[in-house]
Parts: C-alpha cells; sequence; structure tokens
C-alpha cells in the first residue's frame, strides 16, 4: 500500500498522531510492533495508575479507618486481582484506541516496522510474514524502554524494571529502589501501601530532583512516616543477585557502606531511546533523534517525535508534538516545539508542577514573588481528610504573570492543568483573583495561593 502517512510506533504520539493526520483527510497506516497505545497505555501510564488507586484505598483502610469511622476484622487483599484489574484496564483502554483506528479508517499494521529506504516500511508480523509499504511522510514515534545497569541485565525476577514491576506474580517481601524520579517514586509509595519492606535510593540530594524543592520534602517527610527507608545522596556501589534475591551496596556522603539485602531490586534510572533499523539517524550524544524545528530528522521526509526526541519523556509531551509535526505537514500551521509542559507524579500525596521553579528563576535572574497556601487551611482539604501540602505560585514581579507553580496533596494532578492554562494565556494574579472559585472545593488553593502573593489571602 502507498499512504501519505505512515507512523512507525502506536503509542501517545504515533497514535495520535495518525489520528490527526486522517482528521486531515490523509491516509495513514500505524505500524505496531505489541499493541495501540504504546508503553504508556499498555505498560506505563495507565495500568500504574490503576495499582496506585489500589493501594491508595488500601493504605487508607489499613491506617485510617478509625479516623473515617470504620472498622474492619480481617482486612486483606487478592494481589493477582489487584494486578488483574489492572491489565483489565490496560486491555480496555486498548481496545478504545483500536476502535478509534477503525473510526477513523487508519490501518492497523501490526509488527515490527524497519526502513528499506527512506519512503519504504518493512512490517514483519510475529508469525514472520514480511509486508512492505511506502509513504511520502513518515513518522517515527517508537519511544523509549528502561535503562538497566550496565552490568546487571534485567532478569524479570529478582532484578526489574518497570514493566516488570506492574506484573510480578507474587509479591516481594522486600525491595530495593533505585532511582527516586517519578517510577521509582510511585512504584515505592505503591510497593510500601501492600506491606512491602521498600528501600528507595536516590544518588541526588533529594527526591524528585526535578521537582521545586519544598515539594520534595513533603513526599519523603510522608514517605518517612509511611515506613519507607529513603537513602538521598547515595550511590549504589555494588549489586549482586544471590539464591534468595539480590545484594546491593549503597554508599552516601558520609559513613560507611551499607549492605541491603532484599527480594528485588527494582531499576529506575532512566529510559533508553528505541529505534527502528535501516537507516542512518542523526542523534545526540545520549543517543536521541535530533530534528529540527519541523520534527524533520536528517533523513528527508522522515518526522519524529515523543521519547525518541528526547527529555521530557512525557506522554502528554509526546501526543502534543505529534500534532504540532502533523499540522505542519499537512495543515500548513508553523510547528512549535514543547516549552512549557506539566509534569506529574502520582503517589500519595500528589505531586504536580508546571512552568519554572524559584531555582530556575534565580538562575535566569528573573524577579518574582511567591505565594503559597497550605491545605491544612482548605476546607475541602480538610473534608477529605487531605491536609497535607500546599499551592505554590510564582508571579513575575513586574507584571504580575504566573511563571510557574508547585502543587503537592490531595489531587494535585487534577488542579495543575487551571495554572497551565494560565500560563498559556499569559494570565496575571489579577485574572486569577478576579475568577470566583467554587467554595468548597480544592481548587480554592489556587485562588489563596494567587492572594497570598500579594497580601489578600482570606484564610491564611
Amino acid at each position: 500500500m502507498n499512504y501519505d502517512l505512515i507512523v512507525i510506533g502506536g503509542g501517545p504520539a504515533g497514535y495520535v498522531g495518525a489520528i490527526r493526520a486522517a482528521q486531515l483527510g490523509k491516509k495513514v497506516a500505524v505500524v505496531e510492533r505489541d499493541r495501540a497505545g504504546g508503553t504508556c497505555l499498555n505498560w506505563g501510564c495507565i495500568p500504574t495508575k490503576s495499582l496506585l488507586r489500589n493501594a491508595e484505598l488500601f493504605h487508607t483502610m489499613s491506617h485510617r479507618a478509625a479516623e473515617f469511622g470504620f472498622q474492619f476484622d480481617n482486612l486483606s487483599f487478592d494481589w493477582s486481582k489487584i494486578v488483574g484489574r489492572s491489565r483489565g484496564v490496560a486491555d480496555k483502554m486498548a481496545k478504545g484506541i483500536e476502535f478509534l483506528f477503525k473510526k477513523n479508517k487508519i490501518d492497523y499494521l501490526r509488527g515490527d516496522g524497519t526502513f528499506q529506504d527512506a519512503r519504504t516500511v518493512r512490517v514483519k508480523a510475529a508469525d514472520g510474514q514480511e509486508q512492505t509499504h511506502t509513504a511520502e511522510k513518515i513518522l517515527l514515534s517508537t519511544g523509549s524502554a528502561t535503562r538497566p545497569l550496565p552490568d546487571l541485565p534485567f532478569n524479570g525476577k529478582t532484578v526489574i524494571g518497570s514493566r516488570d514491576a506492574m506484573t510480578l506474580p507474587t509479591q516481594p517481601r522486600s525491595m530495593v529502589i533505585m532511582g527516586a524520579g517519578a517510577i521509582g517514586v510511585e512504584f515505592a509509595y505503591f510497593y510500601n501501601a501492600f506491606g512491602t519492606k521498600v528501600t528507595l535510593i536516590e544518588m541526588m540530594p533529594r527526591i524528585l530532583p526535578v521537582e521545586d524543592e519544598e515539594v520534595s520534602a513533603v513526599v519523603q517527610k510522608s514517605f518517612v512516616k509511611d515506613g519507607i527507608k529513603v537513602l538521598t545522596g547515595t550511590k549504589v556501589e555494588n549489586t549482586e543477585v544471590t539464591d534468595k534475591g539480590v545484594k546491593v551496596t549503597a554508599a552516601g556522603e558520609k559513613g560507611a557502606p551499607e549492605l541491603i539485602e532484599a527480594d528485588v531490586l527494582l531499576v529506575a534510572i532512566g529510559v533508553t531511546p528505541v529505534l527502528p533499523g535501516g537507516l542512518d539517524f542523526k542523534r545526540d550524544a545520549r543517543g536521541y533523534l535530533q530534528t529540527d524545528d519541523a520534527y524533520q530528522t536528517n533523513v528527508p521526509g522522515v518526522y519524529a517525535a515523543g521519547d525518541i526526541i528526547g527529555p521530557p519523556w512525557l506522554a502528554h509531551v509526546a501526543s502534543w508534538e505529534a500534532i504540532q509535526c502533523v499540522e505542519g505537514l499537512f495543515d500548513g500551521k508553523t510547528p512549535r516545539k514543547v516549552t512549557v509542559f506539566p509534569g506529574c507524579t502520582y503517589c500519595q500525596p500528589q505531586v504536580a508542577s508546571v512552568g519554572l521553579t524559584e531555582r530556575a528563576a534565580k538562575e535566569k535572574g528573573m524577579a518574582y514573588k511567591v505565594g503559597k497556601f497550605p491545605f491544612l487551611a482548605s476546607g475541602k482539604a480538610q473534608a477529605v481528610g487531605e491536609g497535607d501540602g500546599f499551592v505554590k505560585i510564582l508571579f513575575g514581579a513586574e507584571h504580575g504573570e504566573v511563571l510557574g507553580a508547585h502543587l503537592v496533596g490531595p489531587e494535585a494532578t487534577e488542579l495543575v492543568a487551571e495554572l497551565g492554562l494560565a500560563i498559556t494565556l499569559e494570565a496575571t494574579h489579577e485574572e486569577i483573583e478576579a475568577t470566583i472559585h467554587a467554595h468548597p472545593t480544592l481548587a480554592e488553593a489556587i485562588h489563596e495561593a494567587t492572594g497570598a502573593a500579594y497580601g489578600m489571602a482570606i484564610h491564611i
């Protein structure tokens, strides 16, 4: 077949870009080796949120039942059903993407896609059969995979990546998690909630190192309170697989190295790009594809979006990039590269941010004001029993525009959208202050934090 666009990779960049191209009247095919939705939908964003919801419910019932007036006898859980629910959610969503392909008349080609040349894609199905297809334009969106330790490959049992962590057949009694970014922190919360003894190791001075420092401190305090052993400023010096599990030697800046034994080591130190073979692409020092302002690679007619062009490795950024690329190709719009985007971590308490941190603003030499409102003073947060955390907003000192926002606490990942919109619209503190926020809601914290920056907060 000959297409206007062939998309290799059916994840958040690929399937979204394909659907947008089809909406613009183009003949489109998507090549996917696993299943529609890619890693995010099948082995990342969606199934992990299912697991985390289970963890949140069980943690609340097992630790806070009396607070809410509940009593339980022999509270327990079924690990296989917890994992099974997660897989069921992913399966349902994947079927939804496949339906969207049919709805938009997109050809869905299951198999491994490689290049025969810059206009021809060879698709090898699971049964070994091969087909070749041509296209005027090709969009690469093959994503990334968990990066293993150089001298310790994954074995799916005692040394695992995030994909294995979602489907372990039995719950480990103990786990060491190496890397305290969003993935490491989410799995630390999940496993600890069900009683696994978790040690979280981060070589940077704090967990969630890309987030606001005060936000990281709130999450770490909560984790330690819940029994997670958190080691920051700590490097893993040695790892060993044993008959019983793993041994990890970790050393901080001060003190003697510590030997930690556990059933499982979860490696969450980053990702590496996954690229199809057949063409010689220009890459950066870390292996990610280099693209121009229109998302075109060094090979004319071949474009790329999502994780394979480098950070931020976020599903919503990948989708946005793919739409920018496709609309530039087929709708005459000038593509944009990502600048401002939300980042979310779905542990409890939740974490969300958008725009500049205080550190970044200082490094840029920008004058700013800070407004901060604690959920402890929020009526809705108290009503739902989630008073930890805060909303923190940075405003430009001269014009009062929103420069950045940092949230930790109940439904932070939902609340951040308003602040992202504020940055996009170049809204000022006056416009947020003039917007009536419903009472009682968690969103009132945004209104109050805005007022706090200018001495107008009512409830603190």
